[in-house]
């Protein structure tokens, strides 16, 4: 169960939740569109992450679409102090399944209520903005966050998948709560936005915060950790994470049950700093 009363962050400095969360994209159909074969399972998953103290969620509107956020807004007691959601707006999905950028900002207005709905909750804990489409002004597409905010649809605002130029123009119009950016043991190509979030006490997001779980590099590294823990390297990839920085909010994601007590025994997993000091050469 995640115990640690230490191992939290406050988002927006103010919602406090345990550092180590759950990415809710996985409890859709094949591929991430349509609902799953079983949403019983996945209604279980989430129960289940709610009684091992997970509380902090993060879904999105494309996640289905709208399937992730309904079984959510089913299934938890959202609104609730005792747990965050975080969703996200601003990246379509078409027929063929692929992931399309749109920050139009009427668009954001509508999947806003949209969100809202399915989520069955009057505010948005935190709501981001999937990613900068290449047709919308950033900085049109990030006030109209802001606006969401002052209005009181949401609660915090958060971007993803930005530089850290594109974070300083979100700073200059928002209060940016959390970057979720693609990032693990593996992949260090945002290591200046993390870097950029610590400087700001904002909360970093790491995506795929296992990688495809192969490592290549960092193998022998990370299953000589894990030996040493007998644990395992996907547990070892996620203390890391929390190791590493005290910005890190790592949300990996699963609909089984096995594999979700897994992930959440990963933020009692204890690193020595040259275990740490290994794993980040």
């Amino acid at each position: 169960m995640v115990t640690n009363e230490s191992d939290t962050f406050d988002i927006g400095g103010e919602l406090t939740v345990h550092r180590l969360g759950y990415g809710a994209m996985r409890i859709c159909g094949p591929d991430i569109v349509g609902p799953p074969e079983d949403e019983e399972n996945a209604r279980e998953v989430l129960r289940h992450a709610d009684e091992l103290g997970v509380d902090f969620i993060d879904t999105a509107d494309s996640y289905g679409p709208g399937v992730s956020e309904r079984l959510i807004g089913e299934t938890l007691p959202t609104g609730s102090e005792d747990l965050v959601v975080a969703t996200k707006a601003g990246l379509l999905r078409n027929a063929d399944g692929d992931w399309i950028p749109h920050g139009d900002p009427d668009y954001i207005r509508n999947q806003v209520l949209a969100s809202l709905d399915r989520l069955r909750t009057d505010t948005i804990d935190l709501y981001q903005y999937h990613r900068p489409d290449p047709d919308t002004d950033f900085e049109e597409a990030i006030t109209t966050f802001g606006e969401l905010k002052d209005e009181g649809f949401v609660e915090h605002v958060g971007v993803s998948n930005v530089s850290v130029e594109q974070l300083e123009t979100a700073r200059d119009h928002i209060d940016v709560a959390t970057v979720q950016n693609e990032y693990n043991v593996e992949n260090r190509e945002h290591e200046d936005v993390l870097e950029a979030c610590e400087d700001y006490d904002i909360g970093f997001i790491p995506y795929f915060p296992v990688g495809a779980g192969g490592f290549e590099e960092k193998a022998d590294a990370v299953e000589t950790v894990a030996a040493n823990h007998d644990a395992t390297k996907y547990q070892v990839a996620l203390a890391w994470l929390l190791h590493h920085s005290d910005v890190t909010l790592p949300i990996p994601g699963t609909s089984d049950l096995d594999h979700l007590e897994e992930n959440v025994a990963a933020s009692q997993l204890d690193l020595t700093d040259e275990e740490v000091k290994r794993l980040s050469e």
